[in-house]
């Protein structure tokens, strides 16, 4: 993740998942790690130099083959989701005539034995493009907000009733978009480096932003929306118009928001932290927030005030992420240590636990539900824990890719999981693989996917993702409520 230098900001991460886009050294022959020194020497200077560009040459071609398997891959991967989403085909009726008629099997002609291929053909291709069309209704790509210049590294959904989602970017701002019509309402500039962060106050117009800067900022977040009239009149007509007149019409809607455009200054600045602040999350009750850095500590500050509460120690290395419990007073840490940690406030003396399961450095771990807490790592695993029993994860999920900040489904009990080879996975919350949304050349991400957000009382967009492609995109899931 960024830090605060020029040179460092929104690079630090971008470059580990782009390292980790390309690392598969080792499914690549080494043609030259084993060249042997004696046979070296007794080459001409002029044919070592030639073996070496044809060493070059044969390094390239074969980059451009493992780039073109890569891309193979994922049609194939897409292809098999879908054909699994096929269930066996129906009998046809001479089929079900056969099975009802308990005497022997009248022989066929070969006409008509070709004639049943034919009919059972066209029976199982019709399944197979009635689940691409039902695939493709239930994961929607619904919109795209545009304006980041740089990385954004999360999406938030601000409280119950208000439509706006908040990014952080490496592009040293925070903005709040509008969810009916993908405008951006305001400009957050106080921060000197890239913004790592946004949570939503759960009760007030309060946000909070942590930075490369060292510091996390706590700004008002009181915007004007556009009219009723003016964004159902963008939306019924927005799919009658090619995509710059759209954009026009999103230009009609800011011309609206006028005040609050751009904001300089923070009404609060929390500082105590010695590095990069990775993440920060408001308490129950939305009065105090705390915050996760790269020094290794976490510290609950007074929102009002800017007081230092409590300092949190423990972790061996830099922290990652810092969630709270929507209902008690309860925190969970990540860190780069391979652990994540359960901070009890609820008690006197704060009691601390730590869950140890995963093989590298912990990105996010999240509260779900009461008492379950769902841990995504860099060893490309997703595990879902019990606070009651806490030896061991209850179910585990495997990837083929590293794993960012995930969100779970409150309601639905949804995992969506972003990735860094940009797929955004969803399963349930017993870690049941549900499915994964649609990515190719005009959906979805390009490059990893940072962060993911649900929204569930928006009826169009209830699933937000943004990633290092600069990229903040709306989706809609159609999933089934549970009983």
């Amino acid at each position: 993740m960024p830090t605060d230098s020029a040179a460092k900001t929104g690079k630090s991460k971008g470059v580990r998942g782009i390292r980790r886009l390309h690392s598969h050294s080792q499914d690549r022959p080494a043609i030259m790690s084993r060249y042997d020194s004696d046979t070296e020497a007794m080459l001409p200077a002029g044919a070592r130099g030639r073996l070496y560009d044809l060493f070059a040459q044969i390094e390239k071609e074969f980059e451009a083959l493992y780039a073109e398997n890569i891309a193979l891959r994922d049609q194939v991967d897409i292809l098999s989701e879908r054909v699994e989403t096929c269930s066996t085909a129906e009998k046809t009726p001479s089929e079900a005539h056969d099975a009802t008629d308990s005497g022997a099997k009248p022989k066929r002609s070969a006409s008509q034995i070709s004639q049943k291929i034919k009919t059972t053909y066209k029976a199982s291709t019709s399944k197979i493009v009635s689940s691409f069309r039902t695939a493709s209704s239930a994961y929607s790509l619904i919109q795209n907000f545009r304006g980041h210049r740089d990385g954004v590294w999360e999406v938030g959904v601000s409280r119950p009733g208000v439509k706006i989602i908040g990014t952080a970017s490496a592009d040293h701002t925070a903005k709040l978009w509008c969810t009916e019509t993908g405008i951006c309402l305001l400009n957050y500039l106080g921060h000197q480096g890239s913004v790592n962060a946004i949570r939503f106050n759960p009760s007030s117009d309060l946000v909070v932003t942590t930075s490369g800067d060292q510091t996390a900022h706590i700004w008002k977040a009181q915007v004007n929306l556009p009219s009723h009239d003016l964004i159902k009149s963008h939306s019924s007509g927005e799919d009658d118009v090619e995509g710059s007149e759209k954009e026009d019409m999103a230009d009609d809607l800011g011309d609206q928001v006028t005040e609050l455009t751009t904001l300089r200054v923070p009404m609060l600045e929390l500082t105590g932290h010695m590095g990069v602040v990775m993440s920060a999350d408001w308490m129950t009750g939305g009065d105090q927030v705390i915050t996760a850095s790269w020094d290794r500590l976490a510290i609950l500050h007074d929102a009002e005030t800017g007081e230092q509460i409590s300092n949190l120690t423990g972790h061996d290395q830099e922290l990652t992420d810092v969630r709270t419990h929507p209902s008690q007073r309860l925190v969970v840490t990540s860190s780069k240590d391979t652990t994540f940690r359960l901070w009890d406030f609820r008690e006197r003396n704060m009691l601390v636990s730590v869950f140890q399961g995963h093989t590298q450095p912990v990105t996010t771990a999240v509260f779900a539900g009461a008492e379950k807490v769902v841990s995504g790592s860099d060893d490309r695993t997703v595990k879902i824990w019990d606070l009651k029993n806490m030896r061991s994860p209850i179910a585990t999920i495997r990837s083929d890719s590293a794993i960012n900040r995930l969100s779970v489904s409150p309601t639905q009990n949804t995992i969506a999981i972003p990735h860094d080879n940009r797929h955004i996975r969803l399963y349930d919350i017993s870690g049941n693989r549900i499915g994964r949304l649609p990515r190719n050349s005009r959906q979805g991400h390009t490059k990893m996917v940072c962060s993911v957000a649900w929204d569930e009382e928006n009826p169009v967009c209830n699933l937000f993702s943004c990633g290092f492609d600069r990229q903040v995109l709306g989706w809609h899931i159609n999933l089934q409520p549970k009983e």
